[in-house]
């Protein structure tokens, strides 16, 4: 199972760690895992080429543990506002991609929510 626990502060959503394998099909063969992977480096370019912010994150090619920080997506870190939403919503898009997966791999896949302070990362 993969567990995803995004990251929010004062209701922002900023970041996200995934841990563990789906189990959904054979290591290298896994759909799921390959959907969740393309999403996140989507989140991961998105960030870095199409808004030009900084993308804190780290893959472990071992365990395929991925974490990412966008601390752009906060007040404080940012200045332009449009920005910090566009980023915000690309971590909330994923968000609510992934509730909607867990409807049929529910198996497979946990998702929370904490709420925490982004110096904390």
């Amino acid at each position: 199972m993969t567990k995803i626990t995004f990251y929010t502060h004062g209701g922002i959503y900023y970041g996200f760690e995934e841990v563990g394998h789906t189990g959904y099909g054979e290591s290298g063969d896994d759909v799921l895992c390959a959907a969740l992977s393309a999403m996140t480096m989507l989140i991961i370019n998105a960030a870095e080429v199409a808004y030009e912010s900084e993308a804190d994150y780290r893959i472990d090619e071992n365990t395929a543990d991925i974490s990412l920080i966008l601390r752009g997506a906060l007040p404080g870190y940012e200045q332009d506002e449009r920005r910090q939403y566009a980023l915000s919503g690309l971590i909330k898009a994923y968000y609510y991609q992934l509730m909607d997966l867990t409807e049929e791999y529910y198996d497979y896949l946990e998702v929370e929510v904490e709420e925490r302070r982004p110096d904390a990362d």
